[in-house]
């Protein structure tokens, strides 16, 4: 570290040593930059004045309305045509060990199935909410399992959905859950089956 210090000083050692007078190459001014945080408050105190900032927060707000109501659809899913079962392997890769406060070992590196240690609760079923027959059969799935399911929507309205079933629905945001699973057709009930997960994508 010393040696390192050392070393990056030479030049200015060597500069002082030499001590000449380079002389003047042009004029110095000030540095006079606008204060960026100033600039900020003045750009929004005049949308403020003109009405543009109470436009833009309508319109982020409506945006989010839009949002929340009826999210992106999942791209790449269709109606079931042709059913089929597949099986999904639960388990995660651990890249380090986990340890507790007291240095015990909680979590080995390596592959671990969350199935050693929990049950699925409940059933999982994904169905697109802009299809009035899939809202009926999914609204029977829950009945039959006496409502022991989460709906998933991956497409339609998730506010409407929940006023008129007066119970949770989740949505697929980004579609993660439908592809972690391999679902391509809907609807597509997921449930424990072993230590694995049963995907069962359903006839109408």
């Amino acid at each position: 570290m010393l040696v390192a210090l050392l070393v990056a000083m030479q030049p200015m050692h060597a500069l002082s040593q030499a001590d000449a007078d380079l002389g003047v190459a042009g004029p110095v001014y000030p540095v006079q930059e606008p204060d960026l945080l100033h600039a900020i408050e003045a750009r929004l105190r005049e949308k403020e004045h003109t009405g543009e900032l109470a436009r833009l927060q309508r319109q982020g707000l409506a945006r989010a309305e839009t949002s929340l109501r009826e999210p992106k659809p999942v791209p790449g899913l269709q109606r079931t045509v042709a059913p089929r079962v597949l099986h999904v392997d639960a388990s995660l890769h651990v890249a380090r060990d986990f340890l507790a406060p007291d240095g015990t070992t909680l979590v080995r590196a390596g592959p671990i199935n969350p199935f050693d240690y929990v049950q699925l609760s409940s059933r999982l079923l994904f169905f697109d909410g802009r299809d009035a027959t899939q809202i009926a059969h999914a609204a029977r799935v829950i009945d039959q399992f006496q409502g022991r399911v989460k709906p998933i929507l991956v497409g339609g309205s998730l506010v409407d959905l929940m006023r008129r079933w007066q119970r949770p629905v989740y949505y697929d945001q980004g579609g993660a859950l439908v592809r972690r699973l391999g679902i391509r057709q809907v609807p597509a009930l997921v449930s424990q089956e072993g230590k694995r997960l049963r995907v069962e994508e359903l006839a109408l």
